[in-house]
């Protein structure tokens, strides 16, 4: 998966950090040569332009992108990107920076926002989430328990499209916290069925590299087989 950033300060290179050290593709686009600080984030792709330009998001091939985000400490900046993404790029999805409450109103699909988020480490769980159906993504951990929370939206190819909550074999572990369905709350009863696109909450009590496979491959769709080969008649 490829992520461009818009704004390399603080907030940008925290994101990059850990979109990196989750295996993502990052290139990081800043107008500022003082925020070129390649050294600190050698992995991504660094680009000097401005995010509003269409010269400087076309040499930062955000074309390729399957997310932007935009980061930069401009309310008005971080609109005009993403709508650039949008509008002349064709970018799939857009998470945008609110750096003035009084602005959030605006930062709707009109400006071609997808998320409006002020918070870089809840920005950096939304990037993943969009772009990870069927991975575990980690949202937090509560500071009084040794416990985290990670949101997983379900395939709609999964195996268990139409399976209800109580046939799900997860890790002992492991507690369905809610499922949240086209921007809703739901409790998780176990005669609840799923559907695709769902997003399930779930904590782990002390999650471990295992856990996480198990859950992946609990929702992962079945493997594609490769067609087979035609015989030739001669």
């Amino acid at each position: 998966m490829r992520i461009v950033i818009a704004g390399a300060g603080s907030v940008g290179r925290s994101i990059a950090r850990e979109l990196v050290a989750n295996g993502y593709e990052v290139t990081m686009l800043d107008n500022h040569p003082s925020r070129m600080e390649v050294a600190s984030i050698p992995q991504a792709d660094w680009v000097l332009g401005d995010a509003c330009s269409l010269d400087a998001l076309s040499k930062a091939e955000i074309r390729q992108a399957d997310v932007v985000v935009c980061a930069t400490g401009n309310d008005k900046v971080n609109l005009v990107a993403c709508l650039l993404a949008k509008t002349e790029f064709g970018v799939p999805k857009t998470v945008a920076r609110v750096n003035n409450p009084k602005n959030e109103w605006l930062f709707d699909d009109a400006w071609g926002v997808d998320v409006a988020v002020s918070t870089p480490r809840v920005m950096t769980s939304l990037v993943e989430e969009v772009v990870s159906v069927g991975i575990p993504v980690h949202l937090f951990r509560f500071h009084t328990s040794d416990t985290n929370m990670y949101s997983l939206t379900v395939p709609e190819d999964s195996p268990l499209i139409g399976s209800p909550l109580s046939t799900l074999d997860l890790p002992p572990s492991v507690v369905l916290a809610a499922v949240l369905r086209d921007s809703r709350p739901l409790s998780p009863r176990p005669d609840t069925l799923l559907q695709g696109l769902d997003e399930l909450l779930i904590l782990f009590s002390s999650e471990t590299e295992a856990d996480l496979e198990q859950i992946s491959t609990l929702f992962a769709p079945p493997p594609k087989k490769s067609p087979t080969p035609h015989k030739r008649i001669s």
